[in-house]
């Protein structure tokens, strides 16, 4: 067995560096920055390798961790089916934790969508995504249909596929070339918009824009629409029915599958199961992952309408842990805590709450423009100047973040904004104490600056 030694925060530290790549941190940031390195978690708090204690209101950095740290009934399980049955390949080896799995979410996602495919991640999830929307065409009338329309700022992924719908993070362009076949069209973003329209008018105008890029591109050339139900860039960027109404109107016209990236929103975090709800959003085809097990072990999926998967006399497409059965264990006990303990309700109510509280306290300060959030996704968007929403060209964001982690809380800069992402066990002692932290941070870093 390999040896985890106890070590201190200076010796881990230099381990890491000799050791570990660390992806999408600039070189320069490491070094300023330095490395987190925790060491235990319980419930909503990390312990560092110094030993500081921090309230995570990121859920784990990437949002997945929605249950928090230590949760038993998980790992039981877990380790429960990897004594009596841990893996037993892919295509058609099954376990019956995973088919349990499977009947479960297609009865918790959106009404149509029956037949599900595991893998390990998002990216995963979202390049199974596009294969089945173009191996269906290619088998019911639409040969040539290979093109994947996205969005500007969208994320879906890092592997080639996804890259290729991915506008965020600047992992596509060094990709490039990727794979061939995608466009990218404006979509929904609040606060402010690359055409400075009012943003119903600019919601409006993006679903237009959908209509004519298939024109363009010609129908029978496009297999689908790719799109997150809420953005993740600059910060929980929400849509709106009207909007989304209009996507699936246009999609049906022109016979374009409309997937939809749940991967992110998916199980609880935006006060529904699934983000869709939201909107009433019927996806041809949704994604998820994060969640899904609430961090503890590495999975993601795929569901379609099942006359897609019907119409294919073979998917062409394959995963060595599709399925596992380790990790449907835990996506199926995370999914019976939600449930038992009414978390995705109280994802909804708790958000609201924060919400409430960040508004009330941080949208009067001179420096933020806009708070806002769905569940317990929030984001505070800043700014120069409130009448021309200027947003800032330097570090201003992150040091806000940064002290707020100096004073014990964990949140994430993105772009023009910071968010929180709390895991749905928090309390609202937990979220006051966010609020009051944020609050603190700004001011302190606006005053230092001079910004008021």
């Amino acid at each position: 067995m390999i040896e985890i030694r106890e070590a201190d925060s200076a010796e881990l530290t230099a381990e890491a560096l000799k050791h570990c790549i660390f992806p999408l941190a600039l070189a320069e940031d490491v070094q300023l920055d330095g490395l987190n390195i925790y060491t235990q978690g319980d419930g909503v708090r990390l312990t560092a390798s110094d030993g500081r204690e921090y309230l995570d209101m990121m859920s784990s950095h990437t949002r997945a961790n929605t249950l928090g740290y230590g949760n038993a009934e998980v790992a039981a399980a877990v380790g429960e089916q990897l004594t009596r049955l841990h893996y037993v390949g892919t295509v058609t080896n099954l376990a019956p934790p995973t088919i349990a799995l499977a009947s479960t979410i297609a009865r918790l996602a959106p009404d149509g969508l029956s037949k599900v495919l595991f893998v390990t991640g998002g990216s995963e999830a979202v390049e199974a995504a596009i294969k089945i929307a173009k191996q269906y065409h290619a088998h019911t009338g639409k040969p040539r249909a290979n093109k994947i329309i996205s969005r500007w700022n969208a994320y879906h992924g890092a592997t080639m596929g996804a890259i290729g719908a991915t506008d965020w993070l600047g992992t596509r362009h060094i990709a490039e070339p990727g794979v061939p076949g995608y466009s990218l069209i404006p979509g929904p973003s609040r606060y402010r918009n690359p055409f400075d329209m009012e943003e119903e008018a600019y919601f409006s105008f993006c679903a237009d824009y959908l209509e004519r890029q298939i024109q363009h591109e010609g129908p029978e050339n496009v297999a689908a629409f790719i799109a997150e139900p809420i953005m993740q860039a600059h910060g929980v960027q929400t849509a709106s029915t009207e909007y989304f109404g209009r996507v699936r109107d246009i999609c049906d016209r022109y016979d374009v599958l409309l997937i939809v990236d749940e991967v992110i929103t998916g199980f609880g975090r935006t006060g529904a199961w699934f983000a869709s709800e939201h909107y009433g959003i019927t996806p041809d085809i949704m994604t998820m992952a994060k969640a899904l097990t609430a961090g503890y072990v590495p999975m993601g999926a795929v569901i379609a309408r099942p006359e897609l998967i019907d119409a294919l006399p073979v998917f062409r497409h394959v995963h060595t842990f599709s399925g596992h059965a380790g990790a449907a264990a835990a996506a199926n006990a995370t999914i019976a805590i939600k449930e038992r303990d009414d978390l995705i309700a109280k994802s909804r109510d708790n958000g609201a709450y924060i919400l409430d509280a960040l508004q009330e306290y941080l949208d009067p300060h001179p420096i933020v423009g806009q708070v806002r959030g769905k569940g317990m996704w929030l984001a505070v968007d800043f700014t120069k100047d409130k009448a021309t929403r200027e947003p800032f060209a330097d570090d201003t964001v992150r040091a806000v973040v940064r002290r707020m982690y100096e004073h014990g809380v964990i949140a994430s800069p993105i772009g023009t904004a910071f968010e929180i992402a709390p895991p749905l066990i928090s309390t609202k002692s937990d979220l006051d104490e966010a609020v009051r932290v944020a609050a603190q941070s700004i001011d302190e870093i606006a005053r230092e600056r001079k910004l008021i």
